[in-house]
């Protein structure tokens, strides 16, 4: 994988990737943007509610009414720029990410074995799939079989009584397209490039995004030589525009 063919990912943040938000963000190289997090079914929903009773808004939006939003974000985005459209979504069963990936304008889904509000890992998705990776797997399996679009798997690395190279393996087995690789290690302000490494060596087919402390080019190609096909961008992106443009990589 050479670094002009690297995927050029603007990862999701808490309520703020929306298509306003993506449009600000591509000009600075990304060929690849995000939408959501979203609830996709009605027990994450109903976590959301509960998490929006402490403050994070991001999470008000009904599974029903989720399919003409994200037609309308995507389309915002497919309007303006050649790039791909991610959505990441949140769910306990695969139906409602089945049923967006088959709107025109997205390309990837991601399902979101990443969230760690506890609201949402109390329902079985999020983080809490990673300590389920058979149910993961099974939950792959069935998103990649009926999809009508690529799919993702956006993972965070070093969960306690999670293996994360093992988790990665089955992943790649099921036949997804991307594993979204949070390379998070607690107590440390860097990625773990080493887990990245691992990761990459034990991975077949899926292409591997590095995400974590992604702060310039630097942190990118250094994400990059420990064998991450792509980089996605997330905090440094907070205010909406970079201190440097990925086309540089």
């Amino acid at each position: 994988m050479t670094r002009e063919n690297c995927l050029r990912v603007l990862a999701p943040m808490a309520g703020i990737s929306d298509a306003e938000f993506c449009l600000k963000l591509i000009p600075y190289g990304f060929d690849m943007v995000t939408l959501g997090g979203y609830n996709a079914d009605m027990e994450t929903c109903r976590a959301g509610r509960l998490i929006i009773g402490r403050g994070r808004p991001e999470f008000d939006f009904d599974f029903n009414e989720l399919p003409a939003v994200v037609a309308e974000e995507a389309s915002k985005i497919k309007d303006r720029f050649d790039v791909r459209v991610s959505v990441n979504l949140r769910a306990t069963e695969p139906e409602g990410i089945i049923e967006i990936s088959r709107l025109d304008p997205v390309d990837v889904v991601e399902i979101n074995a990443h969230c760690r509000q506890p609201e949402i890992t109390r329902t079985g998705a999020g983080q809490a799939m990673l300590l389920e990776p058979e149910f993961l797997g099974d939950f792959t399996r069935e998103v990649v079989r009926k999809a009508a679009s690529e799919v993702s798997v956006k993972i965070r690395g070093n969960v306690p009584e999670a293996d994360t190279v093992l988790i990665s393996e089955i992943l790649d087995q099921e036949g997804c397209s991307y594993i979204h690789l949070d390379a998070m290690k607690p107590g440390v302000d860097r990625a773990d490039l080493e887990l990245v490494s691992r990761v990459s060596g034990a991975v077949r087919r899926a292409r591997i995004i590095g995400n974590n402390s992604i702060r310039d080019l630097r942190s990118a190609r250094a994400m990059l030589d420990a064998g991450a096909d792509g980089v996605s961008v997330a905090r440094a992106a907070l205010s909406g525009r970079l201190s440097f443009s990925l086309s540089k990589l």
